[in-house]
């Protein structure tokens, strides 16, 4: 294995797969409502769905899906259509006593696998990796492999922080009023992330 691919390979994984998106700003929301324990269901979810995209974007399925522009439409609609359901389960969550004994279904594990299948940022990091840096050569088949079990580790090492930074914030006494700011700003970036991820 090419040592310094290795390394560039890695650099970049944690920069796109760790840099703000629809995943993260709802990994971040899950957590302050949830807390880390009452997150991992949804964080499992989301690790699942997007184990399986990069499986599919490694196994050339992602492309194949591109050479047809009304499929890939059809995906790019659903895709919006949940962000944009999941950017409004987050800004009108429950706040104060409410958020403590609210179970909303966005944060159930499904949803962080329907997350996790269809977020646009996720696909298009996955196949930018996967077409970069050679870190077995000789075997493109090992080559991806190798690649895809990486992308898992590199999800898990970074989702657990942004799941954990949003435990943080669950800790902060915050008014009724600060609490729907901050849910509305999360709603936000999702919406923002996923309008960046079409551009």
């Amino acid at each position: 294995m090419d040592r310094v691919a290795l390394g560039l390979f890695l650099i970049a994984a944690i920069g796109l797969l760790g840099s703000p998106g629809p995943a993260i700003a709802a990994l971040v929301a899950v957590g302050r409502a949830r807390g880390l324990v009452g997150g991992l269901p949804y964080f499992l979810g989301l690790q699942l769905g997007l184990a399986m995209a990069a499986g599919i974007t490694a196994a050339g399925l992602f492309s194949l899906l591109a050479a047809f522009p009304s499929a890939l439409r059809g995906m790019t609609i659903s895709a919006t259509i949940y962000l944009v359901y999941l950017a409004y389960k987050i800004a009108s969550s429950p706040v104060g006593e409410a958020a403590r004994t609210s179970n909303g279904a966005h944060a159930s594990p499904a949803a962080g696998f329907l997350l996790g299948m269809t977020n646009p940022k996720a696909y298009l990091a996955f196949a930018s990796l996967l077409a970069s840096y050679t870190l077995i050569k000789g075997s493109t088949q090992q080559d991806a492999f190798t690649k895809w079990i990486l992308l898992i580790a590199v999800m898990i090492v970074v989702d657990i922080v942004w799941l954990y930074l949003g435990a943080i914030l669950q800790g902060l006494m915050l008014s009724p009023n600060s609490e729907r700011l901050l849910n509305v700003t999360l709603g936000l970036a999702v919406l923002i992330a996923a309008g960046l991820a079409f551009v």
